[in-house]
């Protein structure tokens, strides 16, 4: 189970982190991240990371902006938003995948089988 926190309403140019916390078996997770998606659109990824190694990949749009990390011990993700602007307002998910994925392919979606609720980020 993955549970999201942290989202909320920010104005452009400001920051947000967000968490999520993992409940269960995470021994077998190969890759997690953080996804968005907006009203009919398609779920984007927006970053990810690698538990054991620690290589994370960051969406083009939003490199040098947002900061993907791990607390290994508590089971939790973060996603550091700085300068956010009005186009990053979406529903963030969660997500683990157990498959064995190589690089920026971590960044599609239908790859991961574990979501969490979501949590709305707003930017005006």
């Amino acid at each position: 189970q993955l549970v999201e926190s942290g989202g909320g309403s920010v104005q452009a140019g400001g920051s947000l982190k967000i968490s999520c916390t993992a409940f269960g078996d995470t021994d077998s997770i190969k890759f997690w991240g953080w996804f968005r998606q907006g009203t009919g659109q398609e779920r984007e990824g927006v970053a990810t990371i690698n538990p054991n190694g620690g290589w994370s990949y960051h969406a083009e749009s939003v490199k040098g902006r947002f900061t993907i990390s791990q607390d290994i011990g508590k089971n939790t993700l973060y996603l550091q938003m700085d300068n956010l602007k009005p186009d990053d307002s979406d529903m963030y998910y969660c997500a683990a995948t157990r498959l064995s994925i190589l690089g920026t392919s971590s960044l599609r979606a239908p790859l991961y089988t574990y979501w969490g609720q979501g949590t709305q980020v707003t930017v005006s």
